[in-house]
């Protein structure tokens, strides 16, 4: 039995609970704040953990902007990745997902408690509008999202970080907004790898890049820089291990 299958049958009932309990919530979000609802989405990420033996280990959080809305680009290893990273961002977060998955019974109604975006991957005007909400978002109520620029994961991608597109950081220029690399280490081995049992990943904070620093680039370079970063931290990381 899978790590993922095994996961979700320990913890039936409390899925349950909690897609019934979002659905009712966000009938009326104006009656719930931003910081309730990620709570409850920290809550489901935490009961799920513990049942199963999961733990994120975070380094780097001293970096995040103190001030502001701001990006999160890490590298993506599987589903894991965003609920490990909300098991580890104190302040309210979302994220962005693509809009073929964003319909699964959990997925659906996480997603919707932190005001999360789905985009068609193949299709730019709608890539661009979602884009244009984001990038407004971020500068009138300092919104912070996570964008995985890699666009998609390997299974069992074993730390590797494949080539990132550049077309995502097109949000960060639109958003004049703080670009932070995140690197992610073993967060293939939860629910992506033939690994069963107790797993710990990591979550790397990487010195942001702010809008004075990447204005006068290409969105090319952008990418360059960012997903070099990533890779020496992951290489620095598996060196250390």
């Amino acid at each position: 039995m899978t790590n993922y299958t095994k996961t979700i049958l320990i913890n039936l009932h409390r899925i349950i609970y909690y897609v019934v309990k979002a659905r009712i919530w966000m009938r009326h979000p104006e009656r719930h704040s931003v910081e309730e609802r990620y709570a409850v989405a920290q809550t489901m990420v935490d009961k799920m953990n513990k049942s199963s033996g999961y733990k994120t280990i975070c380094f780097g959080e001293d970096k995040l902007p103190k001030e502001g809305g701001y990006i999160l680009y890490p590298n993506h290893q599987g589903k894991y990745d965003v609920p490990g990273i909300f098991s580890v961002h104190k302040k309210p977060l979302s994220f962005v997902m693509d809009e073929a998955k964003a319909h699964i019974i959990l997925v659906a109604e996480f997603l919707m408690l932190v005001d999360g975006k789905s985009i068609i991957l193949d299709d730019l005007r709608q890539t661009l509008r979602v884009f244009q909400e984001m990038a407004k978002e971020i500068q009138t109520q300092d919104k912070k999202f996570i964008l995985f620029p890699e666009g998609g994961y390997k299974e069992n991608n074993q730390n590797i970080v494949e080539h990132f597109k550049p077309g995502s950081f097109k949000l960060a220029q639109m958003a004049k907004a703080p670009i932070v690399p995140v690197a992610l280490v073993d967060s293939y081995k939860v629910y992506n790898s033939p690994h069963k049992g107790p797993v710990t990943t990591y979550v790397y904070y990487l010195d942001p890049i702010y809008y004075e620093d990447y204005k006068g680039m290409k969105t090319t370079e952008i990418a360059e820089m960012v997903e070099n970063r990533i890779k020496d931290k992951i290489k620095e990381h598996l060196a250390s291990a």
